[in-house]
Parts: structure tokens; C-alpha cells; sequence
């Protein structure tokens, strides 16, 4: 699996989610025993480590349905008995096999809970099978509603494609479904009828030619969390390139509808210019084994490791960029590379990511475009909730976008208050190659980013994640003797707090450091400009 870096009991990270304001929300939030089952860690689930999934499955298009068995390889952590396992309660589990043998399970909800005849011994490693069919929950709107799409294309040929980040990748496969256990690597194999192509994550092995169908191996060959995993069918025209990354040669696959292939020709071309500017500033592409692939869909987007779902239409946004490949293809580095162990903390995951979009622009047309970039985005923040959830019960009942958005703007704001763009970059591309390929909770991105900047950001984290406001600045210009006189503090849900801010006053830039106590400076005028392009920021007047 991809190694555990998150400290035991969730250590401090803790204190963002038990820590009582009346501003902090969650308290209000309800959960289920359901809910428990799919989002905690318990001793049934650390008890072993999954090391890796051998998933066959046969797609009945006709019927939306699929059958087919996963085999799972896993390490004993902990002498155990009984285990649990995921599958959505609308599936069907035919048989679970264990050394030849089936094996007694129970179902509660979508978790199953397996019995085995013998102790398993810590240290030992073993396997077992799941067997199983059904109709997989489908998606009313993907991929924001997760499930399986089933279309037509304009030809009438099967279009099919999954998206189940959120709700869980258990909905169509067993496996433990949770974040924090991801194998080491993976092999997917799906049969479709000979008409149509099947494209999923890593490197395509073989095809089998079949009677009346076609069997498609692929191979993972990296950690890979559950909702990444996908599959993808119809009639596809393969687009094949090259890009000369920093680590060797890259291979380039396209998979696009067979009568957009010359549109996704020309179109895709920014994927070089894409993987040049975050190799840069985020080191080599994280994947080079399994490659780089674009496979068109009927929904907007997904990051799917190594098989990025692409449905943009082919059309570049108003920065001059097409949205889904840049956005997408940055979740390679944050997201896919780097992960979390908890959907809690999936700012992790979209934050760097939305961030690394004004990296792409800045890379291509320099500072100031960025700068606007990341401005027009305060439009999209609703500061209704945190950006960081509540841990062990898979939680996606999101309301906004806020973890995408604000977080990229609370990234933009550390890199001015840093103000040394050398120690910011560095530092930048030292998180994504430091943690590569690892898991990551928030207590460890803010102790990491607080060592490499040389300054204890742990308030400032706390203040953007675990509230749904940002800092506020509380200032008056009141008449002096001399001029005037600036008062000013931070006011904040956290104690303590401190984080500089610019101002300009008649064209002169002043950098001012406020804590959460009034501090007082001399000033030639009763206006000021606070900066809140470069800094995300509320401002209010001092009653």
C-alpha cells in the first residue's frame, strides 16, 4: 500500500475538528451508522493491508449491468479473524473464496464483513476473492453524482465511463474502500464487446480476443487511490505522441470519439506546454511507467490516474487555456502523487491543484495574468463552511466549492506573506517530490510548509481551513496632530493570530504585520488601498 505518513489517531490534526467557536460549523451535521461504516478506520479495516487488485469484470451494456470477481493480496497487520470489506448493498456478492474455499460473510449496509475459518497472523500475507454481479448505481450528474454513465454517441455507438470520487469506488467493485489503503499496484481487466475499446488506468498489457468479445489488461504500476480507478468504453480512435519529460521519454495516449480525432489532434497540443510548466515548478511527472492519457467522456472531468476523463469539448476557457486538461492533469501532482487518507481533508487534494492553474499561467504569460487569474476567482467563495470536514465519515456534503477556490487564493496569500518567491517555489516543488506518492493529512502539509518557510503557519492554516471566514483586517484613520493616524488588527475566530498584509498609501507600498492587538502607525493621508488581490482578505472599520 502507499505508505501511512498520517500520525496515529489523526494526532493535532484533531484539534481542527473538536476546537468550539460559534462561528465553526460541522457541529450542526448529522451522521448515520452508514456513514461510519464507509469513512472510519476501524480494527476490522487496519487489521490488513492491501498490497494489490487483481479486477476482472464483463460489462453487460444492454442490461447496465457487469459481473466479474476482485482478488484481493494483502499483509496481516494484526492477528484478526474477521475483516471488512465494501460493496455497495445494491450489488450482488455470489461467493467469497479463501484458499479454495468459501468464506462466511454478513452485510450491514454497503460494508461486508468477512469471517475466516483460521487466525491470520500479523506479518503474514494472503488472499482471497470476491465474486459478484448487479446493476451499478448511475450517475444523475457526473461527476459531481457519482456512478456509472451509460450514452449513445452521435454515431449510436456505447459510451460508457464511471466517476466515483465522494461516494466511493465501491459502488461497482469490491475492495476496502476507504483512502488511507491504497495498493501498490493494480491490474484491471475488462471484457466489452468486440466493436467497442475499453480504455482504464496504466499500461495497456494485451488484449484477448474472445468469441464474441474482447478482453482489455491493464496495469497500475504505482500506488493508486480507489476513486482514481475506471474504465472507460467506446469507439475510440487512439492518438498516440511523445513528450521528452525530465525523466526520459513520456508516452502521450489519446483516446477521443473516432470523429473528433483531428480536433483532439490540434487541440491537445497544450498538453506539452501543460507538462513543461508543472514539471518545472512540481518535478517530473509522477507516472512515466504507466504514461500520460486523455480519454474522452460524456462528463466534464476527472483525474483518474493515468486516464484523465476529458470532456471539455475542446474548448479553451477565456485565460486561453482548456480548463479539464490543465486542472485535471495538476491533480497528477496533488491528488494522484500526493493523497489523503480522509475526504475531510480533500483541500489537500483541490486546493494546490485549482492553485497550480495560476502556476500554468504564470508559467505561460507571467506573474500579473496569474494575479488576475486568482483575483476573479473570489467571486466563486461563499465562506459558508470550512474547507476542511469532519474525519471518519467519508464526508461529501460539500455546499460550495470553497476548498477549490479559497484554497488556491489562502495559497496565493502564504506566498505573499512568505515575500520571496525563490524560498516559495522551492519549497513548492520540495512538497510535491518530498511526497510523492505517499499519503498526507493536514498536520503534515502545515508542519512541512511551516519548517521549509522558516515561520509557524499553524494559525494561518487554522484561521482559512477551520473557519468559514477569512481573517479580517479591522483598521480606522482617525485625524492626528501631524496627518493621521492608522489603527489596525486582525480580528479572527483563532487566538493569537499574525500574518502580514501590504498597503499602499498615495502610491507608496507599506508592509504591515498586524497581530490580533490595535497597532498604530503615523500616516500623510486618510485614505489607504488594502491589498486584497495578492492577499485574501475581509476588511472592516474599527467602531
Amino acid at each position: 500500500m502507499k505508505k501511512h505518513f498520517f500520525i496515529a489517531l489523526w494526532g493535532l490534526i484533531m484539534i481542527f475538528s473538536q476546537t468550539c467557536s460559534q462561528e465553526k460549523t460541522n457541529s450542526h451535521l448529522t451522521f448515520t451508522r452508514a456513514d461510519t461504516l464507509r469513512g472510519k478506520l476501524t480494527p476490522l479495516r487496519t487489521c490488513y493491508d492491501v498490497t494489490f487488485y487483481n479486477l476482472e469484470i464483463k460489462l453487460d451494456i444492454p442490461n447496465r449491468s457487469l459481473s466479474g470477481k476482485n482478488t484481493f493480496y494483502f499483509k496481516v497487520t494484526q492477528d484478526f479473524k474477521t475483516c471488512q470489506i465494501d460493496l455497495f448493498d445494491n450489488m450482488i456478492i455470489e461467493k467469497v473464496l479463501y484458499r479454495g474455499r468459501p468464506l462466511l460473510y454478513k452485510r450491514e449496509f454497503h460494508a461486508v464483513f468477512l469471517y475466516f475459518p483460521v487466525e491470520l497472523k500479523a506479518g503474514t500475507r494472503d488472499s482471497f476473492t470476491v465474486f459478484y454481479n448487479g446493476r451499478p448505481r448511475e450517475a444523475a450528474r457526473a461527476p459531481w453524482d457519482g456512478g456509472f454513465v451509460w450514452r449513445k454517441d452521435k454515431e449510436n455507438n456505447d459510451w460508457i465511463g464511471v466517476a466515483c470520487e465522494g461516494i466511493g469506488a465501491s459502488l461497482w467493485w469490491p475492495l476496502k474502500d476507504h483512502l488511507s489503503d491504497e495498493p501498490d499496484s493494480q491490474a484491471i481487466a475488462i471484457e466489452v464487446p468486440t466493436n467497442l475499446m475499453a480504455v482504464s488506468n496504466g499500461r495497456l498489457r494485451k488484449i484477448e480476443e474472445l468469441p464474441k468479445t474482447k478482453r482489455y489488461h491493464w496495469f497500475v504500476s504505482y500506488p493508486i487511490n480507489s476513486y482514481n480507478i475506471t474504465l472507460n468504453v467506446g469507439n475510440y480512435a487512439h492518438i498516440q505522441d511523445n513528450y521528452n519529460s525530465v525523466d526520459g521519454r513520456l508516452t502521450l495516449d489519446y483516446y477521443v470519439l473516432s470523429y473528433n480525432k483531428d480536433k483532439a489532434s490540434s487541440h491537445f497540443v497544450q498538453v506539452k506546454q501543460m507538462l513543461k510548466c508543472f514539471e518545472e515548478y512540481f518535478g517530473a511527472y509522477p507516472f512515466q511507467k504507466d504514461g500520460f492519457k486523455l480519454v474522452e467522456t460524456d462528463y466534464w472531468g476527472m483525474e483518474h490516474q493515468s486516464c484523465i476523463a476529458y470532456g471539455n469539448n475542446y474548448k479553451n476557457n477565456q485565460w486561453g487555456f482548456d480548463y479539464i486538461i490543465v486542472h485535471e492533469s495538476g491533480h497528477e501532482w496533488f491528488g494522484n502523487s500526493i493523497s489523503v487518507p480522509d475526504h475531510a481533508e480533500m483541500w489537500i487534494h483541490e486546493s494546490f491543484t485549482t492553485y497550480s492553474e495560476a502556476i500554468f499561467l504564470e508559467c505561460r504569460y507571467g506573474y500579473e495574468k496569474a494575479q488576475q487569474y486568482l483575483s476573479a476567482q473570489r467571486f466563486n467563495i461563499l465562506n459558508q463552511e470550512p474547507i476542511l470536514g469532519p474525519l471518519d465519515v467519508n464526508y461529501d456534503r460539500w455546499v460550495s466549492a470553497d476548498m477549490y477556490y479559497k484554497g488556491a487564493l489562502m495559497l496565493n496569500t502564504l506566498r505573499h506573506c512568505v515575500n520571496n518567491d525563490e524560498q516559495w517555489f522551492k519549497t513548492l516543488k520540495m512538497f510535491a517530490l518530498n511526497f510523492r506518492y505517499r499519503i498526507v493529512n493536514t498536520q503534515q502539509v502545515i508542519q512541512f510548509f511551516s519548517l521549509h518557510l522558516q515561520n509557524d503557519y499553524t494559525t494561518f492554516f487554522e484561521q482559512y481551513l477551520q473557519y468559514p471566514k477569512p481573517p479580517i483586517f479591522e483598521y480606522k484613520i482617525e485625524k492626528s496632530v501631524d496627518g493621521y493616524e492608522l489603527s489596525y488588527r486582525w480580528k479572527t475566530n483563532v487566538a493569537n493570530f499574525k500574518m502580514p498584509i501590504e498597503i499602499m498609501i498615495n502610491d507608496q507600498k507599506i508592509r504591515l504585520n498586524p497581530t490580533n492587538q490595535i497597532q498604530s502607525i503615523k500616516i500623510l493621508s486618510d485614505k489607504i488601498n488594502i491589498d486584497k488581490t495578492r492577499f485574501y482578505v475581509y476588511t472592516e472599520k474599527m467602531k
